[in-house]
């Protein structure tokens, strides 16, 4: 639990929280309980061979109103000898030769569509040390500053500073394969298109109603329909509804958090924006966490979130089968030191 000059990283960890529990360099959090054992039980929930993407095409939702600082990708030609890689015939410099090629590149925005929170993603301002100073850290007592860097304002010209999570970037969630047996809960089924905050007692009798039983080293993902709204505003969103539709968890409902911790969920995905609730900004009168479930599982417990899923198709299916369990393959993109990722996550039944 040191840093590089041998100072502990931490004394005190959070109440409720793991830190330590899976070593103390750990940077997969509840990611350890996907066993090669779990893994191969999960694969045993594979009995039609059918596939699903549980992407969004990831130019969706379109524009920045759901999150006015993250934009959607821009595809732009690569360039050589002056010219744009795009439609490029071989045959102007080398006569004879038949190829055309086109080449690209992307200016994305890695947390915009269909996405992973890595731990670098949400810390808290927390005493590690009981000096009675609060710092800011994250998962397992990982150092704002130190081991998640980047300067906080722009430079004197206004371009941004280089930025890496050196220590709990998301390219750990593939270099060690998210892999494992996800279980699905409708919410849709049940209350609709509606918004509609859902705390544990909502959960409870979701889970039991619809014969639901969630395992250590499962991966709980929620449908609400959310990513169905995106998709019929055909990627020119109205915020007026994007903000007021579909379920979202109470993250507020502290029994609902002491069930999360509980349940040894390896991690938690939903359709929607956010997970849970995302109160409005401005002066709030909060006291603590700002999103309690996003301090919970990425700044307590090392549990990733997945946002912004598709999870309609595969709902459908699993309904039809009176299934609820299904294998899910979910590795995000292979970036060092970024601190989100784009997705494209495979429901397998």
């Amino acid at each position: 639990m040191a840093d590089q000059s041998g100072t502990p990283r931490w004394t005190h960890r959070p109440p409720g929280s793991n830190w330590g529990d899976f070593g103390p360099d750990d940077q997969l959090g509840r990611l350890n309980l996907l066993t090669s054992e779990r893994v191969a039980q999960a694969a045993r929930e594979i009995s039609t061979g059918k596939r699903f993407c549980l992407s969004l095409p990831l130019d969706y939702p379109g524009g920045n109103l759901l999150n006015p600082f993250r934009y959607p990708p821009q595809l732009r030609a690569t360039t050589r000898k002056g010219k744009f890689a795009y439609n490029m015939a071989h045959c102007c410099e080398h006569p004879g030769v038949t190829d055309v090629i086109c080449d690209d590149y992307v200016v994305l925005y890695t947390q915009y569509s269909t996405q992973w929170d890595s731990f670098a993603h949400v810390g808290s301002m927390f005493d590690v040390h009981g000096t009675g100073e609060p710092v800011p850290v994250y998962y397992n007592g990982y150092a704002g500053g130190e081991h998640i860097q980047g300067a906080s304002r722009l430079a004197e010209d206004g371009e941004h500073q280089p930025v890496r999570a050196a220590r709990l970037g998301i390219d750990n969630f593939a270099a060690t394969p998210i892999q494992g047996r996800g279980v699905l809960v409708d919410l849709r089924k049940h209350f609709g298109d509606a918004r509609h905050e859902i705390g544990y007692e909502d959960l409870m009798r979701v889970m039991k109603d619809d014969n639901i039983v969630v395992e250590p080293g499962d991966m709980l993902c929620l449908h609400t329909g959310f990513a169905d709204v995106l998709l019929s505003m055909d990627r020119n969103p109205d915020p007026h509804v994007l903000h007021g539709a579909c379920c979202v968890l109470d993250g507020r409902d502290e029994k609902l958090r002491d069930w999360i911790r509980d349940s040894q969920i390896a991690a938690l995905v939903a359709d929607n924006y956010a997970v849970e609730r995302r109160p409005p900004q401005g002066p709030l009168g909060i006291q603590g966490a700002f999103m309690p479930i996003h301090e919970l599982c990425l700044f307590k417990l090392g549990v990733p979130l997945g946002e912004l899923w598709y999870l309609t198709a595969l709902a459908t299916a699993l309904a039809r089968e009176g299934r609820n369990r299904f294998f899910l393959t979910a590795p995000p993109l292979r970036l060092p030191g970024a601190v989100g990722s784009p997705v494209t996550p495979v429901a397998t039944i």
